[in-house]
């Protein structure tokens, strides 16, 4: 339900910048390199171009979403967050000057690499088959963190997949130790 609830509020902050503000509100992505696109970090996963920029980011949002949530809404938080603030904060340093960068992809592509590689952290055999199936599955997306397709925000795919990674790193490697000590 919480992965749907954000999803949702994703399509009613699409609606009210596309019938209230007429798009205007994509204005507040992250604007690499100004102090005026710091706000950026915070709003860009909420900000998508167009409906289906965000019918785009909500499968993967929804499926990837939904199984970090069976671990906890308190892991749901931990992932969500570390990915969120080095997507945005990568995508501040090295974004193109004059640019603007918006979208939940950010989100999907580390959300991805933390299910790929948690099992990998916690050595959990369930874990790493289900990282297989999803690389298997959405895998071929991982292309998108490199600067293939002009207007598409690299940086936030391959900063989110970095946060991914250090989610990974930084979570599974405690979960692993509590896991161990209980035997």
């Amino acid at each position: 339900m919480w992965t749907l609830g954000f999803v949702a509020l994703l399509w009613v902050v699409e609606g009210f910048d596309q019938l209230v503000m007429s798009g205007d509100l994509d204005r507040e992505g992250i604007r690499p390199g100004t102090s005026d696109g710091l706000i950026g970090i915070l709003l860009a996963p909420f900000l998508h171009g167009d409906w289906d920029h965000l019918a785009a980011n909500s499968g993967p949002l929804l499926v990837l979403g939904f199984l970090i949530a069976l671990a906890g809404l308190s892991k749901w938080w931990a992932v969500t967050l570390t990915v969120w603030l080095v997507s945005g904060v990568g995508t501040w340093i090295l974004g193109g000057a004059g640019t603007v960068h918006i979208g939940a992809s950010g989100l999907v592509f580390g959300w991805l690499a933390y299910l790929v590689l948690r099992g990998f952290f916690t050595r959990r055999p369930l874990q790493i088959l289900l990282g297989v199936v999803i690389f298997l599955v959405y895998g071929s997306m991982l292309w998108g963190v490199l600067p293939t397709t002009a207007g598409i925000s690299w940086q936030g795919h391959l900063f989110g997949a970095i946060g991914g990674v250090l989610a990974a790193a930084m979570l599974e490697k405690g979960e692993r130790r509590r896991h161990l000590q209980a035997y």
